[in-house]
């Protein structure tokens, strides 16, 4: 499929999540052109506010590949990611987001990733939700058996 065919799609999927209840968000993941998942919005249908239709398709495409590591796919999504969707996407390493709608449109209905942006480039003890480190030294130990680790699997 072409580009443009599967930003279709992932605006199509956007369409029918509002009719059936969810947001107005679709997402498509795509190899070569070839669809290998695709999910729409569900925070509300499902009551989990990471149900986002990114990560969702994320996790779909993870469980259909048997991979944490999304290398050679790409995103199509109807809006710009949030930066809970950003973040999945980087972890993910999906290669390239194609995105129909920026977050600017997205602030103009009432979804202002716009201002988690703003926060994230902000020193923790400014922004509005309250950050405190606490027993950091305690919580080393985890991060030194990491490192040490020889058998583990990096992500």
């Amino acid at each position: 499929m072409e580009k443009e065919d599967l930003m279709l799609r992932a605006i199509a999927l956007s369409e029918e999540s509002v009719e059936n209840g969810g947001g107005p968000f679709g997402a498509v993941i795509a190899r070569q052109g070839e669809i290998i998942a695709e999910a729409s919005n569900s925070v509300t249908l499902d009551n989990d506010p990471t149900a986002h239709a990114e990560v969702n398709a994320i996790r779909k495409a993870t469980k259909i590949l048997g991979t944490f590591d999304l290398s050679g796919c790409d995103i199509y999504t109807s809006c710009e990611p949030c930066p809970m969707c950003l973040g999945a996407i980087y972890w993910a390493h999906l290669d390239t987001i194609y995105y129909a709608n920026n977050r600017q449109d997205a602030a103009r209905i009432g979804f202002d990733d716009d201002f988690i942006y703003q926060e994230i480039a902000l020193k923790p003890e400014d922004r509005h939700k309250k950050m405190e480190l606490l027993l950091p030294n305690e919580a080393k130990k985890a991060f030194e058996m990491w490192e040490k680790n020889t058998g583990k699997t990096e992500y």
